[in-house]
Formats: structure tokens, sequence, C-alpha cells
């Protein structure tokens, strides 16, 4: 039999209540451990151990694991609220610093690997959330595009386009309290940021939102009249303030089509206010700039 590496002997052992400390919490201050707690009746437990075990074989050394049975060593999982199993945590100088719960596939377990020893490329990731995340919100997902702009802020805290993101969802869930707090952490640095220009441009449309009400006047003035180009674009203010951007701008285009330069260009400024505020990256900002381009164009 081959003798075992030094360097990657003791990767992965299995741990107790009684020996945290000494297996866990005392070697994280050097190397990063993860704890996989586990059961033998788990099934996802069986499908996570393995894979996770493989790659941190892999890592060589730059990390190492713990296995803690559950039923075997109920004291730590309750100490750290675990619910249901398998569930992973992440320890550094001794505190838990991430984790997950359920079964992950593997590229999701290298990343979480990578995350841990500092081989991961930040931006990058960050770059690959948000792009799932803008998607994710274009399709009405908004628990999935809040869950992925997170990751991507706990990655880099100052990311403007996953800020923005943020922003966005609070803004389609009517919180716009909430929105404004994200806004007032963004840095001073990144406030010129066009996303998070384009952001603060969401605010301030949802702030001057108008009621059903107040809406009602300006729906039957278009109506009574189509050419009362002062009731249309108050219409289109109230829209856009509501979130229902594609409509404002459809009432924008209406100015547009007939008086490209109405009352000093205001149309057209406001038509493009609300593609930052919808964001550069969505499916109506890409529309409504086809349908701007060929106005000038042809």
């Amino acid at each position: 039999m081959t003798e075992q590496q030094p360097e990657t002997q003791n990767l992965i052992i299995d741990g107790t209540d009684a020996g945290f400390m000494a297996e866990v919490i005392e070697p994280s201050s050097t190397v990063p451990v993860i704890v996989d707690f586990w059961a033998p009746w788990c099934g996802p437990c069986r499908q996570l151990g393995p894979a996770l075990e493989k790659l941190v074989k892999r890592a060589g050394g730059k990390v190492k694991m713990v296995k803690i049975n559950v039923d075997e060593n109920p004291a730590i999982s309750g100490q750290l609220q675990v619910r249901s199993i398998p569930a992973v945590f992440a320890f550094k100088d001794g505190q838990p610093v991430d984790g997950f719960s359920g079964s992950l596939p593997e590229s999701q377990l290298q990343e979480f690997i990578d995350k841990l020893t500092g081989e991961m490329d930040v931006d990058k990731e960050v770059a690959d959330l948000v792009e799932r995340a803008n998607k994710s919100f274009e399709l009405g997902d908004l628990g999935g595009a809040a869950q992925d702009y997170a990751a991507a802020i706990a990655l880099k805290e100052d990311a403007p386009e996953a800020i923005s993101g943020m922003i966005r969802v609070y803004l389609a869930n009517d919180d716009v309290l909430g929105a404004r707090n994200i806004l007032q952490s963004v840095t001073e640095e990144n406030l010129q940021h066009v996303a998070i220009v384009g952001a603060s441009n969401a605010i301030e449309l949802a702030e001057g939102a108008p009621s059903n009400d107040e809406m009602q006047p300006l729906f039957a003035a278009v109506k009574n009249n189509p050419n009362d180009f002062d009731a249309r674009f108050a219409l289109a203010e109230g829209l856009s303030g509501l979130g229902k951007m594609d409509q404002a701008m459809d009432e924008l285009f209406v100015i547009l089509e007939t008086d490209l330069n109405w009352n000093d260009q205001q149309a057209r400024k406001m038509l493009l206010k609300l593609f930052e505020a919808a964001g550069s990256g969505s499916e109506i900002t890409a529309k409504g700039r086809r349908r701007l381009s060929s106005l000038l164009f042809n």
C-alpha cells in the first residue's frame, strides 16, 4: 500500500461534540475547516458527503473537513441551530463564516471551497450571479433574484449592479422604504455608477407614485383628447411611479411619434430616465432603445 503523503493526512476526519474545539475551532485559525453534519439514515447526506470529500482532497490541504454524526453528537448541531441535514458550516479563525443546507451539485460545492481558499475569481462570480438574478427578475421570480443579488453582495458588498438589482426587487415588492435604505448604504464612490443612478431614479419615481384615484382623471383626459400631451405625459409619470415602465414608455412614444421635440424634448428626456430606472440590461429598456433609434434614424 502506498503511504499517504504527510500534507494530505487528516484532511477528513470524523468529529465529536467533545472534540469540537480541538478538531474544528483551533485548526480553523490556520486553515478553513468544513463541518458536515450528517446521519446514516439521511439519503442526501450519502450523496453530499463523498462529493465534498473528493473536492476537499483535491484542494490539497488548503481546507479540511470534519464529519459529525448528529445522532451520536447532537450538542454542537443544536448550538448552531441545525434544523435539517445535510448541513455544512465553514469555520475560519474559530468562527462560522459560511454554510449551506441540503445537497448541492459539484460545481457549487467547488465554488464554496474556492471561496474559502481564496481561489475564487470574485468579480466573475459576482457578474455571473447578477446575470442570473437579472434573468430571474425579468421572469418575475423575485425570490430567486433576491437570493442571487444577496449572494453577490455577500461576495462583494459594494457591487453596484447587485445593489441596484436588490433595490429593484424591493421596489417590485412595493417596499420603497427598504429600497431607500439600501441606497443610503451605497458608498460615495458608487453613487455616480450608472446602475446606482438608475436605481435612484426608480426610487424617485416610486416615491412620487400617484394613487389609483389620482390616475383615473389622467386616463380620462387622454381618452377624451389623445392629443393632450400634458395629460399623457403626466399619465406616463404616474405609470412609471407605479412600476409600469412598459406602459409608461408606450405613452411617451405616442408623444414622440407625433413630435420628437415636444416641450423642449421633455418626453425624450423622461424616456431616457425610464431606461435608467428600468435598468440597462432589462428587456423593457432594450425594446425601448430600439424603438427610439427607429424614430431618430429612420
